[in-house]
C-alpha cells in the first residue's frame, strides 16, 4: 500500500470513529458543525500519534471528498481547539445511517468506538419520537430469516433451488439435483422433470411418478420403496425496495425472505414513510399491505413471503399525531381512518399512574390558525384524530384529599389519613402511639392552608386537649400538627474541662453534676495533677460592669480528693473546669553522651541546673582516646516536633500490650485484666489525640509564627538572605577550659534531648568549595592554611579566597581577616574543615552604562576644570 493510500484509509478511520453515528464511509455527508469539541480533540490526539499534523489532516479529508466548505469549518475548529476558546458544543446525531444492504451479514464491529450509552445515537430526536422508527435501528434485532427450519410444504420452487431427493426402503438411493432456469431437474435413468413453479408438496408427487419407471416398488397398493423431497441451498431473490425508505434500491435476500427482512435490509421507513400502508406488488398487482403496528402491539409479524422480482412500495404517511403527557410511551404515531383515541391510548400503551384519565387536550389547525378542544372521557371512543394533531395528557394533582401531618415529639411522627367520619387532634395523638417524655405540653401549633391558600397557623393547648379540660379541635385536610420537644426550644447544654485529666473536652450537662462526677467521667485525674485547687469558669448573665467570667476555687487534697465541703458543688450549664498541673511534676528528661567517655549512653537529667561538666562527670569522664577539642554539643532548636506527653504515654502502654500479647509469655489472670484495660485507654487516647492534634492545627504556636515569618524573609527577593530551618543544629563547645572551669560561663545548662559527642583523636584535614582537587589529607603539625590548599591543587579561578573559612572539629567557625592588603588566615587544627566559597555572580556592564559612566567623569572632569580655572 502507498504512502497516499495509507493516509487516506487513516482519514477515512479516524473520522468514521468519530463522527457519533454519521456515516464516515461517505465523508462527503460529514457535518463538521455536528462534532462535539471533544471528538475534534481526540481526531487530533490520533492523527498526531499517526505522524500527521493539522494540514495533512484536513489535505486528506479533502481528498476523500469532504466539501470545501467543511474542511474549511473542520480546520477553524482546530484553531478555536489550539487558542483555549473551544466551541462548547455537544456532541449531536444525524440522520445518515450506514448498512449493509448485501443480504443480511452486516458487520457491527465497527460501531464499537462509538457511544454504548445511547443505543440509538445516530437517529435525530424527531426519529426516536416517531412509533416504530427504532424497530428498524435496533443493532441487536436483524429479522434474519431462519434457515435451520424443516422445508414448508408450501414453498415455491424456483430456477436455483437445491433439491435432495433420498430413496429409502428396499432401494437406497440418493438424488442431488438444481432447478435450471427453465425450472426442470435432470435424473440420471430418469430425464428431466418440471418442478418449477410448484410448491414442494406438488414437486414431491411428480418426482415420485417419474421415479416409479425405475423403482417398481415405489408404486401400487403396497409399496416397499419410499421418496422424501428436501431443499438443501436455497436460492436468492431479487426485491425493490420503492417509497419512503432509508435506502431504497435493489436488494438480494434469501428465498425465505419476509416483508420484514427486506424493510430491515433497506433502513425501514424514513421520517416521511408510512409503518402501515406498506405494499407488496408481484406482477404489477397489489398482493398485500403490512401493518406494522400490528407486530409492535399484538406480534402479528407478516406471513407474505416476498418473490424474485416483487416490488415493496413504503407509501408517504397520511395523519400522524404527537401524544405527550403522563402515558406510557409518548412520541408521534400513524393514525389510520377511522381509528380514535382509545386506539391512539393502545399504541401509546395507555395512561401512566399519575395521568388524569378524565380529559386530554388536543391542538389542531384549522384553515387559517390554531385551536384546542377538551376531549372529556365519555367521548373518547367517538374522537377522531386528524393529521398533525398534538394530543396532551395531564397529570393528577399533587394534594391530597384526606391527609393530615404530625411532627415533632410523638413516638410515630408522618402522615395519617382522616376517616369519613373526622378526626381530631386527641385521636391524631393516639395514632401516633402518643406523647414523647420531652414534648412541651403548654403549646403545640396546627398549621392549615386556607381557601385562599395562605397558610394559618393557630397555638393549640395540647396538654389540655390530652386531658380533656381543653376543647378538641376538628382536624382538616393537609393540616400539620407540630409538637415542640422541651430541647427544641433551649440551647444544648454542656460542660467542659481541661487540664490534667485522662480525657478532656466537653461532656452532656446533667441536672445536680458536681465537680466529682465531671472529674469521674473524665477519666479521673492525672498523675501531674496539681494539689492546690480546682477552677471553674461560668459564664455571666445579666452583668453590665465589663465582667467576662465569674472564677470559683475548689480546693483539693494531697490524695487529689475534692474536699468534702466543696464535692457536692453543683455545676451549671456551660461551666468549663480547669484542673492545673502541678509546679512540682517533672517527667523524666533524656539526654546522651556519645564517644570516648567511661561510660556513653542515655542519662536523665538530675536537675534543671546539670551542666556539661555535670554529665561528663557521670559518665565517668573522658577516656585517652578522647580528642577534647573535637567535642560538639548537638541541640535541639524551637523548631524540632517532639513527642507529646500523650504520644510517649500511648508509646510506653503499646509497647506493654505487646509485650502481654506475646504469644511465647504465660500471663495469669491479673495481667489478662491488665491488658483488656491498656487496650481500652489506647483506643481512648487514639481519639484524644485526633482531637489535641486538631486543636495544635488551628491555634497559632509561637514557634510555628516565628518559622513561618523567617521563611518569607527567606523567600523574599530583596532580602538577599537564605534562612534555613532545622530542628537540630551543633553548638560550639570548648570541652578542655568546660571540665578545667566547671561552672564558667562555657560550661553550658543541659537540655533535653542534647548530645555531646566526643570522638577519638583526628588526623585529617578535609579541604572543600572553590579549590581545584576537593579532598582530604593528613593533618601534618605547624602546616598553615595555604599548604593545605596546595594539597589540594590550589584556588580554582571561582574562588572567594578573602572570605574563605575553616569549621572546626567543636563545629567552631573561624573565617579569614584582612588588614590592608596582607591576609591572615585561620589556624588549622586536626579534623578541621577549610571551606573556600565561589565569588558571586556579576552581570557585565551594558552600553547604556558605559555610556552613563562616561558621561558622569566628562561632567566631572568639567567641573574640575572650571574650579581649577576659578582658583587661577
Amino acid at each position: 500500500m502507498t504512502f497516499k493510500q495509507l493516509f487516506t484509509t487513516l482519514i477515512f478511520i479516524l473520522f468514521f470513529q468519530l463522527s457519533m453515528g454519521q456515516s464516515l464511509s461517505d465523508i462527503q455527508n460529514l457535518k463538521v458543525d455536528n462534532l462535539s469539541d471533544a471528538q475534534i480533540e481526540q481526531l487530533i490526539k490520533r492523527a498526531e500519534a499517526s505522524g500527521m499534523n493539522e494540514m495533512q489532516l484536513t489535505a486528506a479529508a479533502a481528498e476523500r471528498g469532504m466539501p470545501i466548505s467543511e474542511v474549511t469549518k473542520l480546520r477553524k475548529r482546530i484553531e478555536e481547539l489550539r487558542s483555549g476558546k473551544g466551541t462548547g458544543k455537544e456532541a449531536q446525531t444525524g440522520s445518515v445511517q450506514l448498512r449493509n444492504a448485501e443480504g443480511f451479514n452486516m458487520d457491527q464491529s465497527i460501531f464499537d468506538s462509538l457511544r454504548y450509552s445511547d443505543p440509538y445515537y445516530d437517529l435525530t430526536p424527531t426519529q426516536k419520537k416517531i412509533f416504530g422508527f427504532k424497530l428498524f435501528h435496533n443493532r441487536d434485532l436483524t429479522f434474519n430469516p431462519s434457515l435451520n427450519i424443516p422445508t414448508p410444504q408450501t414453498y415455491v420452487i424456483g430456477a436455483g433451488d437445491q433439491l435432495l431427493i433420498d430413496v429409502y426402503g428396499a432401494s437406497q438411493q440418493s438424488y442431488d439435483a438444481t432447478v435450471g432456469p427453465e425450472g426442470k431437474i435432470l435424473i440420471a435413468n430418469v430425464g428431466p422433470i418440471e418442478v418449477g413453479g410448484a410448491t414442494i408438496q406438488a414437486a414431491t408427487a411428480r418426482i415420485k411418478t417419474s421415479l416409479t419407471r425405475i423403482y417398481s416398488g415405489m408404486g401400487g397398493s403396497n409399496p416397499n420403496t419410499f421418496v422424501d423431497i428436501r431443499l438443501g441451498n436455497i436460492r436468492s431473490i431479487s426485491v425493490s425496495m420503492v417509497g419512503e425508505l432509508s435506502k431504497p434500491g435493489n436488494y438480494i435476500l434469501p428465498s425465505f425472505a419476509s416483508v420484514f427482512n427486506a424493510l430491515f435490509a433497506a433502513g425501514g421507513p424514513n421520517e416521511n414513510g408510512s409503518f402501515r400502508k406498506i405494499q407488496v406488488y408481484r406482477n404489477s398487482k397489489l398482493l398485500a399491505e403490512v401493518d406494522v403496528y400490528d407486530f409492535l402491539t399484538k406480534g402479528n409479524s407478516s406471513k407474505v413471503m416476498l418473490k424474485d422480482n416483487d416490488v415493496v412500495i413504503v407509501q408517504p404517511i397520511q395523519h400522524r399525531v404527537e401524544i405527550k403527557g403522563p402515558v406510557r410511551r409518548e412520541g408521534l404515531f400513524e393514525i389510520k381512518q377511522g381509528e380514535n383515541i382509545e386506539d391512539l391510548l393502545r399504541f401509546s400503551g395507555g395512561f401512566s399512574s399519575l395521568a388524569y384519565k378524565e380529559r386530554i387536550t388536543v391542538r389542531r389547525t384549522t384553515k387559517d390558525q390554531m385551536s384546542v378542544e377538551d376531549i372529556s372521557s365519555d367521548k373518547y371512543r367517538g374522537f377522531y384524530p386528524k393529521d398533525g394533531d398534538e394530543f396532551t395528557v395531564g397529570e393528577i394533582l399533587n394534594r391530597f384529599d384526606n391527609r393530615v401531618q404530625i411532627s415533632g415529639a410523638v413516638y410515630r411522627p408522618g402522615e395519617y389519613s382522616i376517616p369519613k367520619g373526622g378526626m381530631g387532634i386527641k385521636e391524631l395523638v393516639s395514632k401516633a402511639e402518643g406523647l414523647m417524655g420531652d414534648a412541651f405540653l403548654n403549646r403545640a401549633i396546627l398549621y392549615r392552608t386556607k381557601d385562599d391558600l395562605t397558610l394559618e397557623a393557630t397555638s393549640v393547648d395540647i396538654q389540655g386537649i390530652i386531658e380533656g379540660s381543653a376543647e378538641d379541635i376538628q382536624l382538616r385536610r393537609e393540616d400539620v400538627l407540630s409538637i415542640p420537644s422541651r430541647y427544641d426550644l433551649k440551647e444544648d447544654y454542656y460542660i467542659k474541662i481541661s487540664g490534667e485529666v485522662n480525657q478532656t473536652g466537653a461532656f452532656a450537662y446533667g441536672e445536680n453534676m458536681t465537680v466529682a462526677d465531671l472529674v469521674m467521667k473524665a477519666g479521673g485525674f492525672k498523675e501531674s495533677a496539681s494539689n492546690s485547687y480546682i477552677e471553674i469558669a461560668r459564664r455571666v448573665r445579666n452583668d453590665i460592669t465589663g465582667k467576662v467570667a465569674e472564677i470559683i476555687n475548689l480546693q483539693i487534697d494531697s490524695n487529689l480528693k475534692i474536699k468534702p465541703e466543696d464535692s457536692q458543688y453543683l455545676l451549671q450549664p456551660f461551666d468549663h473546669v480547669f484542673i492545673r498541673r502541678s509546679p512540682g511534676f517533672q517527667r523524666e528528661k533524656i539526654i546522651k553522651v556519645e564517644g570516648e567517655v567511661f561510660f556513653p549512653g542515655d542519662f536523665a537529667l538530675s536537675n534543671a541546673n546539670e551542666r556539661i561538666s555535670d554529665l561528663i562527670k557521670r559518665a565517668g569522664g573522658i577516656n585517652q582516646f578522647a580528642y577534647s577539642k573535637g567535642a560538639t554539643l548537638i541541640r535541639r532548636t524551637e523548631y524540632y516536633k517532639g513527642s507529646t506527653e500523650n504520644e510517649i504515654k500511648e508509646e510506653n502502654l503499646t509497647a506493654v500490650r505487646e509485650r502481654l500479647e506475646n504469644e511465647d509469655i504465660k500471663i495469669n489472670e491479673a495481667e489478662k485484666i491488665l491488658l483488656e484495660r491498656i487496650s481500652k485507654k489506647l483506643d481512648a487516647q487514639e481519639l484524644e489525640r485526633l482531637k489535641e492534634q486538631k486543636k495544635i492545627d488551628q491555634q497559632i504556636i509561637s514557634t510555628d509564627f516565628r518559622a513561618d515569618r523567617l521563611q518569607d524573609l527567606s523567600t523574599n527577593e530583596t532580602s538577599g538572605i537564605k534562612i534555613e530551618l532545622k530542628e537540630q543544629e551543633l553548638v560550639g563547645i570548648n570541652l578542655e577550659f568546660i571540665l578545667a572551669n566547671p561552672g564558667s560561663s562555657n560550661d553550658l545548662i543541659l537540655q533535653e534531648g542534647d548530645i555531646i559527642s566526643i570522638p577519638k583523636e583526628l588526623q585529617t584535614v578535609r579541604m572543600r568549595g572553590q579549590v581545584l582537587f576537593p579532598t582530604t589529607a593528613r593533618y601534618m603539625t605547624g602546616r598553615g592554611f595555604k599548604a593545605y590548599i596546595s594539597k589540594s591543587g590550589g584556588f580554582s579561578e571561582e574562588a572567594r579566597r578573602s572570605k574563605s573559612y575553616v569549621v572546626y572539629a567543636n563545629g567552631d567557625v573561624k573565617r579569614t581577616r584582612r588588614f590592608m592588603f596582607v591576609k591572615f588566615y585561620p589556624q588549622i587544627e586536626p579534623g578541621a574543615e577549610i571551606i573556600v566559597p565561589q565569588k558571586p555572580e556579576r552581570t557585565p556592564l551594558g552600553p547604556q552604562q558605559w555610556v552613563s559612566i562616561g558621561t558622569g567623569l566628562a561632567t566631572l572632569g568639567l567641573v574640575i576644570t572650571q574650579i581649577v580655572n576659578l582658583t587661577q
